[in-house]
């Protein structure tokens, strides 16, 4: 059940957040916050078109500043179903090409939605912002369609296949209150004090390390 806001009290608990930012970054919360555990509250227009311009500018540079590829407003807080995502970074052509990664360009979600096209299944070590320092494997569809609405309201429906439909799924399931923990193979938990023993984040290599 989706907590009650009423539109002046969404306004002004951005505006709180917002007033926080330095540089047009504000602090990302971490796990035990209880926002990261609430249903976010559908975006209907809530937020004065100002506001929500500066809102996804703030979230946009906060997202490059951490650094990540994804960032949801429960992320800083604020429990409305809103994210942006993007995934320009450089990595090894053998990782990327494991990881089926392509570069995902800018793009912000409203109310998404997503579901699994066909049983192909990927797994792979995943971090998260709000639970700083730690990585674990997870297990997702790779290919996956997409519903959301854009800044305007207008809806769009998109496929994504591999590491953006990955990046799609974390930052969609946030807005549910469930962080990547929740759907993780516990067991293959690291802290990123220990990436150095698993050369690549290998998910195999793990397997033997860790017994998972």
């Amino acid at each position: 059940m989706h907590p009650t806001y009423s539109p002046a009290e969404l306004e002004e608990l951005v505006a709180e957040v917002l007033s926080k930012a330095e540089n047009q970054v504000v602090p990302i919360v971490q796990l035990g916050h209880p926002v990261l555990r609430q249903p976010a509250v559908p975006y209907t227009g809530q937020l004065p078109a100002e506001l929500l311009d500066e809102l996804l500018n703030v979230m946009r540079q906060s997202m490059y500043d951490a650094p990540g590829v994804g960032l949801a407003a429960p992320q800083i807080g604020i429990p409305l179903q809103i994210a942006v995502l993007e995934d320009l970074y450089n990595l090894p052509e053998e990782m990327a090409a494991e990881r089926e990664r392509e570069p995902l360009e800018y793009f912000e979600t409203f109310n998404p939605r997503y579901e699994a096209r066909g049983d192909r299944l990927a797994e792979f070590y995943e971090g998260c912002l709000s639970f700083d320092g730690f990585q674990a494997v997870v297990s997702r569809p790779a290919d996956i369609r997409a519903s959301y609405e854009d800044r305007s309201g207008a809806t769009i429906i998109r496929d994504f296949s591999g590491w953006q439909a990955r990046i799609v799924q974390h930052e969609t399931d946030h807005l549910s209150g469930t962080v990547y923990i929740d759907k993780a193979v516990t067991r293959s938990l690291i802290n990123e004090t220990e990436l150095w023993r698993h050369q690549g984040l290998s998910v195999s290599t793990a397997k033997k390390v860790l017994g998972f």
